[in-house]
């Protein structure tokens, strides 16, 4: 466990913590686990939680890696460019909310990843394709931002952004999760369902294996195609660049590390290692650039941000005596924070997350990793409360003001 309530706030968080930890690790397959500094619970006792990490024999547990398979991190260092301009190009290039990108404006997937697909018994599937194309170059929403700061140790602008597999992730975490929960009720129908598990030697475990590899890969393209499409808008190239996953499974021989918003440092576990990790904490705080090795406490693990003392509904009734704009304002003072809808998510402001001075406090004293460098914070760009005008309620809306 390296993690400390430092205040009343935090007390009730890490004892759930502590108490779906216990309930997990009675998982027949499980063999070890860790618990990072950012931890939070993330569902009924036995889940996961988030920050989380469980080592599984001969087992791949989608419930483990969540619906946001390969959730992760990509950093582009732009040289001396001035971090409104990089913010601002960013801006006209992304995509944030539901859906993929509307016809026209998609960002292509390559050839020999659709091939690969087509090749996969749970990916190959002509519709799931076709989504994988249009959510290319998107975001989603959530947590999941795009990010501008200047490093610390340079003083160059860096770009930073965060998001997962989107719809095809969560297509194939569903598949995956129907094909573990009919293995857990012939081989250990006491599991929990969201601990279920796919043997890896079985054919399904192989091509769930093999399948989550490919989704990793167009995770890593979604990402480029953002980067890569703010650079030709500003009419220059990277100077260097970087990503790591924290929500995915990595393999050392038999063994299948887990984990659940946890950022690898271990190089055996990344096959593209380009450079070192990423930490964001919130909009307000640096990114920290990592590097670490396993030790006795980490499994080879560091945290992979600042995590949630509560939900977002209860902090939002928390703050229900000011307006929107005077908690954004206080928030976000010195910054350039946008939200992609225009409708501002005041449960992704600073204040929703956990203390980022407490976790790097517990990242040190637990010794999980070593700040190398940090992306001191300029601007971001979020999704914004994509509930108020969602799809669904525009046509509600219309299909009302017909009558």
């Amino acid at each position: 466990m390296n993690i400390r309530a430092e205040n009343e706030n935090e007390k009730d968080n890490v004892s759930k913590v502590l108490q779906t930890m216990d309930a997990l690790m009675k998982t027949p397959t499980l063999i070890s686990g860790a618990v990072m500094p950012d931890a939070c619970p993330t569902g009924p006792e036995g889940q996961i939680p988030v920050g989380g990490v469980v080592v599984a024999k001969n087992a791949i547990h989608p419930g483990f890696h969540s619906a946001d398979i390969c959730c992760s991190v990509m950093l582009t260092d732009f040289g001396k460019v001035e971090p409104k301009l990089v913010l601002d190009a960013a801006h006209s290039v992304t995509h944030f909310g539901y859906g993929g990108r509307p016809r026209g404006e998609q960002m292509p997937m390559s050839q020999e990843l659709m091939d690969a697909f087509r090749e996969n018994y749970f990916l190959k599937d002509e519709q799931l394709i076709s989504i994988a194309r249009s959510h290319m170059g998107t975001q989603g929403d959530g947590n999941h931002f795009l990010f501008v700061g200047i490093s610390k140790a340079t003083g160059n602008t860096m770009m930073v952004t965060h998001h997962g597999s989107r719809a095809p992730g969560a297509k194939l975490y569903d598949m995956g999760m129907k094909v573990a929960n009919r293995f857990r009720r012939e081989i250990s129908p006491d599991t929990l369902k969201e601990n279920a598990w796919i043997p890896f030697d079985t054919q399904e475990g192989q091509e769930y294996w093999d399948a989550l590899q490919l989704i990793r890969k167009w995770t890593k393209e979604n990402h480029e195609a953002i980067h890569n499409a703010t650079l030709e808008k500003l009419e220059i190239e990277a100077k260097d660049r970087f990503w790591n996953e924290h929500n995915f499974v990595f393999r050392e021989g038999d063994l299948f590390y887990h984990a659940k918003g946890a950022t690898p440092l271990d190089d055996k576990f990344l096959p593209d290692i380009t450079g070192p990790r990423l930490i964001p904490l919130n909009m307000a705080e640096p990114v920290l650039i990592v590097q670490g090795t396993t030790n006795g406490r980490n499994l080879g693990f560091a945290p992979h941000g600042a995590g949630r003392n509560f939900s977002r509904s209860f902090h939002k009734k928390s703050l229900a005596h000011k307006t929107i704009d005077e908690i954004f304002e206080e928030e976000t003072k010195g910054l350039d924070v946008r939200f992609f809808t225009n409708d501002i998510d005041i449960s992704e402001l600073p204040s929703a997350y956990k203390n980022a001075a407490s976790v790097r406090k517990q990242i040190e004293e637990y010794g999980l990793c070593e700040v190398i460098d940090e992306v001191m914070p300029y601007g971001c760009i979020m999704a914004g409360d994509v509930q108020k005008n969602a799809p669904w309620k525009k046509k509600k809306k219309a299909k009302y003001f017909k009558k």
